[in-house]
């Protein structure tokens, strides 16, 4: 790669399962780079993949969405928790709440709790509801809480007391007697000012649990940064600082797929796209998420059953990807994923796994073509595809051709019910959306998806392997606050008093790191009293009237004369630093002309159909399915029941022609 020094250079970086992706902006160059994961060493791969895009120069800034916190909730490789709670409560996060996931499982599983029962440690405080304390922390107990904590052994602690929202006193003391210790500590009103003590307290755990892997990562990565600023992806989408990001990694447990959905709305909003469901297949799972005018928050989620109460986009995740493990059941069924060969050992066709996964399927299948694979920079081992996806053809009883279009189908359906999930069960009707395809298997997938869920309209981005790091290039700093007030009959007036000091502290903290042009928006938790669940309203002079037409579209009934209350406040802050921006491409001249052609599966058989390189498609171009189009990032399939064209961006445009 040629080495130049123009201007600015800043980096997006995403680390999946399989594929470390890079994005650079090097003045008004764009560069791209995808090499292995290294999940011993995430940093490893991110190191490499820089020193060979940028060829020596320095990045002015990294922006970076990371699953380690991720991996050590799921693979329960996170530190050794000491919890610190009120005396009595100290079962609460194994308590949980009565809800099930599996209503009728007359064995319910649940997850193992972070904190053991011999680490979770009772405090003699009590502080009420409306922050009075009835039971304050004495010298006597702060030390007998000191020594507790250092004879424990635990690598971090998390401080959870009742009510600490509405009076943090009892929780800062416990704080400032464990400092000196210089053990990460999770306190639990810093991380989330709101009631519901079990998600408070879990959240705390989580984030107890994840930070000791999580701050050294980032340690680590930095300082072989050698002077970058480097930036880690928030899960709502926006970036936080290096300081934040280790004192408080539970921000950062989806910020791959976030990054993916900020990466698509900015693409989006160049060719007037504002409704789409995004489909981000990588190697590992994928990703779903609804687009619609805006992405869509949430501000609980239950990654591996445990409650996270932090703002994410609202994703859902299934164990379908590249990687996934295709395999014949006790009941002689075909099963694909959840499992994933990853990176190491990887697909068969890597070279140096033996299961067959859904990459040597797409092998077989003639969807992905070894020859361009990375562009032809790894070499991929049909031979090995065959052979493993052979093993699955002969327990079903059939040919190698045959096993490869059931494992498809068979993945293809996960993904299809995962969107139906963001959809359907919301009350959206998926053919009012685009499907926008990206991640490195996604466009090979997307046509018979599209076409199961009645979809007519496709977006396959330029890059599509790399959106996600495209987004974490694009993501804004940002903050988001919140706090329990339980006003009732609430005053607009009086609402933007109580959120006044989350204003002044979001702004404060985003002008710290450099930000400018910081922009905010307030929004509020409401519902009926005596209501259980809550709403999400924006904080405006017509905030009661947007409840009540709220409620209505949501659950079909509202009542103008009820009584509302005001649950939360939260305040979302951003700053608009310069974004990337999609480049505008060259117009097509003449008709395109295929470089090569291949045997595929099309539809029920192979066909001999042409395969193009996506680098000579110009703007305007016109193809008609079935084709296959590759290029460095990912492999399209284009099936006959759609129309190729290539827009000014040089994303292509799929349209159902029948």
């Amino acid at each position: 790669m040629k080495r130049r020094s123009a201007g600015r250079i800043l980096v997006g970086i995403d680390t999946g399962g399989t594929f470390t992706d890079l994005v650079a902006l090097v003045g008004s160059e764009i560069r791209v780079h995808k090499v292995l994961s290294t999940p011993a060493d995430p940093a490893d791969a991110v190191i490499r993949g820089l020193r060979e895009m940028l060829a020596g120069a320095p990045p002015e800034s990294v922006t970076y969405s990371s699953t380690v916190a991720t991996n050590a909730l799921l693979e329960k490789k996170g530190a050794r928790v000491a919890m610190f709670t009120n005396a009595g409560f100290e079962d609460l996060i194994e308590i949980g709440r009565q809800n099930r996931d599996d209503l009728y499982a007359l064995a319910p599983s649940r997850p193992e709790p972070l904190v053991s029962r011999s680490m979770r440690f009772g405090v003699a405080e009590r502080t009420l509801f409306d922050g009075s304390i009835i039971r304050q922390l004495g010298r006597a107990e702060l030390a007998r809480i000191r020594r507790l904590a250092s004879r424990s052994g635990a690598d971090a602690f998390a401080i959870c007391l009742l009510h600490s929202y509405a009076n943090p006193k009892g929780e800062e003391s416990i704080a400032r007697a464990l400092a000196p210790l210089g053990r990460p500590l999770s306190v639990s009103h810093r991380i989330l000012a709101e009631y519901r003590e079990y998600e408070r307290f879990s959240t705390a755990v989580v984030n107890a649990y994840v930070a000791p892997r999580m701050s050294s990562h980032l340690k680590n990565l930095e300082t072989r940064l050698e002077g970058a600023r480097l930036r880690v992806m928030q899960s709502n989408g926006s970036a936080i600082g290096m300081e934040l990001a280790r004192a408080e990694p539970v921000r950062t447990i989806l910020s791959g797929p976030a990054a993916g959905v900020i990466g698509a709305a900015s693409l989006a909003r160049a060719f007037a796209t504002d409704r789409f469901i995004t489909f981000d297949m990588g190697g590992t799972s994928t990703d779903v998420s609804l687009f619609d005018r805006r992405a869509r928050i949430r501000t609980l989620s239950h990654p591996d059953g445990y409650a996270v109460r932090t703002p994410v986009i609202d994703i859902h995740t299934v164990g379908a990807g590249g990687g996934s493990i295709a395999r014949i059941d006790a009941g002689g069924s075909l099963r694909v994923g959840p499992d994933s060969a990853g990176a190491d050992p990887g697909p068969a066709c890597y070279g140096r796994g033996e299961l067959c996964t859904v990459t040597d399927a797409d092998l077989v299948a003639g969807r992905l073509v070894a020859a361009n694979f990375l562009g032809g920079r790894m070499k991929l081992y049909p031979d090995r595809a065959e052979h493993a996806v052979s093993r699955i053809a002969r327990e079903m009883k059939t040919n190698p051709l045959a096993a490869a279009r059931g494992i498809v189908r068979v993945v293809n359906a996960n993904m299809e019910r995962a969107i139906r999930v963001i959809t359907v069960e919301r009350g959206y009707d998926p053919r009012d959306f685009a499907l926008l395809a990206f991640g490195g298997a996604g466009p090979m997938h997307a046509c018979e998806l599209a076409l199961d869920l009645g979809i007519r309209r496709i977006v396959m981005p330029r890059n599509p392997g790399l959106l996600c790091a495209w987004g974490a290039s694009s993501a804004p700093l940002g903050r988001e606050y919140s706090l329990t007030v339980r006003e009732t009959n609430p005053n607009y007036c009086r609402l933007l008093a109580r959120a006044a000091a989350l204003v002044r502290r979001a702004r404060a903290e985003l002008a710290a790191e450099g930000a400018r042009a910081i922009r905010h928006e307030l929004w509020t938790d409401m519902r009926y009293r005596g209501q259980s669940y809550e709403l999400e309203i924006a904080l405006t002079p017509r905030f009661i009237a947007d409840f009540h037409s709220t409620h209505r579209r949501t659950f079909g009934h509202s009542s103008t004369t009820a009584p509302v209350e005001v649950v939360n406040i939260r305040i979302r802050a951003v700053a608009g630093e310069a974004a990337a921006t999609p480049r505008r491409i060259a117009r097509h001249v003449g008709k395109p002309t295929p470089v090569s052609s291949g045997r595929v599966l099309v539809g029920g058989r192979a066909r001999v159909i042409p395969i193009y390189e996506r680098d000579s498609l110009g703007a305007g171009a016109r193809v008609r399915g079935p084709i296959v189009v590759v290029e460095l990032s990912s492999t399209a399939y284009v099936a006959p029941e759609f129309t190729l064209r290539v827009d000014d961006f040089g994303n292509l445009q799929l349209e159902a022609t029948r």
